[in-house]
């Protein structure tokens, strides 16, 4: 027999009890050293689902702190989305500009769409430079830098010089190397399996 199975339930529960205990001051000392406070760069990026979701759950949780987050959407401009609705209810904490014309395969325009990104591009900045805000989310930044609209040098340099307390979202696959080399947390959600691939529409209160 096993020593868990010849142990009796007080022992698993004292054993137990011991090891949180020492993981507990583990952890303890490990945050002691943690006392750095900033604003943060944070990339959302990959094939998966959930990096505008994952943004926005941060909008709230923000929101819910009594922060004002500012968002900037450079591709889904047209879309009536529930995360558009909400927001809009709480203007004295949350301002959003749906800037873009759709996905580039919608519009079929080039030179629209490269100019659609510079005014979302520019309207991102006048909310950085605004010290009202705390959080600033660009929704699908990483599209436009994909196809060239904007120059991933300015982004990237102009991301860096923010005001030290202010955090910055940024979403959409394909992050450039130079983003994430700027970036303090980078997270890249991973497709294992979606519904779409077996004939299901894109969900209301899912996807949009």
């Amino acid at each position: 027999m096993s020593n868990k199975k010849q142990m009796s339930e007080a022992e698993r529960d004292r054993h137990h009890a011991e090891r949180m205990s020492k993981r507990k001051a583990a952890r303890e000392r490990m945050l002691a050293t943690k006392t750095k406070e900033m604003g943060l760069l944070m990339v959302h990026t990959g094939k998966g689902k959930g990096k505008s979701t994952a943004a926005f759950g941060l909008a709230m949780r923000a929101m819910g702190n009594g922060m004002r987050v500012g968002i900037v959407q450079f591709v889904k401009g047209k879309w009536q989305t529930g995360e558009r609705v909400i927001l809009e209810k709480f203007p004295e904490l949350a301002t959003i500009r749906t800037m873009g014309e759709g996905f580039t395969w919608d519009t079929q325009d080039r030179q629209r769409d490269i100019t659609a990104a510079k005014v979302a591009w520019q309207t991102a900045c006048e909310m950085m430079t605004d010290e009202r805000y705390d959080l600033i989310i660009l929704d699908e930044l990483n599209i436009v830098l994909r196809y060239d609209y904007l120059a991933v040098e300015e982004i990237v340099c102009t991301l860096k010089e923010r005001r030290d307390d202010l955090h910055v979202v940024v979403t959409g696959r394909n992050a450039k190397d130079e983003l994430i080399e700027a970036a303090d947390l980078v997270t890249e959600m991973g497709e294992i399996k979606h519904h779409f691939k077996a004939g299901v529409k894109a969900q209301t209160g899912i996807e949009y």
